[in-house]
């Protein structure tokens, strides 16, 4: 299988969590599962060279569990992808490609289990194939390099038993898409296919109720609000930020910036800087134990890794002292940029694995 194919294949982040997507050029779209981005109508795709790129939710089918996506970018240097034209078979192989639970891009190998099982009145591809979270979304290939189907789910507490769309129902969507209008949110009635971009609890054209709650958006806690507004004032935008619920990882330059929730208590920012050199340690550990120019933040070790931090108690962020620790986080991200560099130069501490490396 060329390898390049796997180059289409993306994940989704948004403040609900992550899935995968892949890239179908010929319509310049990327392709998910509905359930992937329920609730968000903008969220981040995230290649294996960990670039964002600023994604919109442009249709959304959940009879068939899929979804459609717009994103900003150049993407013609990426590989067209064929969907499989001929049905699977049994014991067929086929490969599952993704990002399971957030983790960098996998690809895991199976065989065809069952060509047409039927769940809930649909036929879906049962394959022995790995998949757990985070795959939703992203393609079943064969072994020509053609999309399969689009991975959908799996049953907890079993061995090795997953579910795929196969392509020939991704058809009742595609055939249609030349009609949509890209600059807003459509919903495909799941009665007569037409879509639906005013918010409403009935097809205009046939009637048919639409799915609950298609049409609302998931809100942010005010804690969420609070850290976004640290993070716009970096330049970064939010929605390329966001990995998860009250959970953000971005570059500020070189240096990775992440900010979470410690034990429904701490709000966690912190960087990882340089890593130690390997010989004329003193110099640097002493800097480290010294160092009085990094207040409010904190310099710490795990094992090698050079980390700088700023620890808050939740309940300050809702108090007087509001002010200034956002301007504190905000201004962390530009002190991290600094601050590898300064390790570097002057104690010959190599950037962190987790740094970006164009940016160094």
């Amino acid at each position: 299988m060329d390898q390049n194919l796997f180059r289409t294949v993306y994940k989704v982040n948004h403040a609900g969590g992550s899935g995968s997507c892949f890239y179908l050029k010929k319509y310049d779209l990327f392709m998910t599962n509905y359930h992937v981005v329920e609730g968000f109508r903008q969220v981040a795709l995230e290649d294996n060279d960990k670039n964002r790129y600023l994604a919109n939710v442009i249709l959304v089918n959940p009879l068939l569990d899929v979804a459609l996506l717009t994103a900003e970018g150049d993407f013609s240097s990426l590989p067209e992808v064929a969907l499989a034209t001929k049905d699977v078979t049994l014991g067929q192989k086929i490969n599952v490609a993704g990002y399971p639970f957030g983790m960098p891009f996998v690809v895991t190998e199976g065989t065809v289990s069952s060509p047409r099982q039927l769940i809930e009145d649909r036929y879906y591809i049962q394959t022995d194939a790995a998949i757990n979270p985070g795959n939703s979304g992203g393609p079943m290939f064969n072994q020509e390099g053609e999309i399969v189907a689009i991975t959908t789910c799996k049953f907890n507490n079993a061995d090795n038993i997953g579910f795929g769309t196969p392509v020939s129902s991704l058809g009742e969507v595609l055939e249609q898409i030349d009609g949509i209008d890209r600059s807003c949110f459509n919903v495909q009635c799941p009665s007569c296919e037409e879509y639906v971009t005013d918010e409403d609890e009935y097809c205009p054209s046939c009637g048919e109720k639409l799915p609950e709650n298609v049409f609302q958006q998931r809100g942010l806690t005010d804690l969420a609000k609070f850290c976004e507004k640290a993070i716009e004032k970096m330049g970064i935008n939010p929605v390329l930020a966001r990995v998860g619920y009250e959970n953000w990882v971005f570059h500020k330059g070189s240096s990775e910036i992440r900010i979470f929730i410690f034990r429904r208590s701490y709000l966690i920012c912190t960087s990882p800087l340089n890593n130690l050199p390997k010989k004329n340690l003193e110099p640097v550990l002493t800097y480290l134990l010294t160092s009085e120019d990094i207040k409010p933040y904190q310099l710490g070790l795990d094992g090698s890794q050079i980390y700088l931090s700023y620890r808050i108690h939740i309940s300050d962020i809702f108090s007087e002292f509001a002010d200034e620790i956002q301007k504190n986080i905000t201004e962390m991200a530009f002190k991290a940029d600094d601050m590898d560099n300064y390790l570097a130069d002057n104690f010959g501490c190599e950037f962190s694995e987790y740094a970006k490396k164009d940016a160094i």
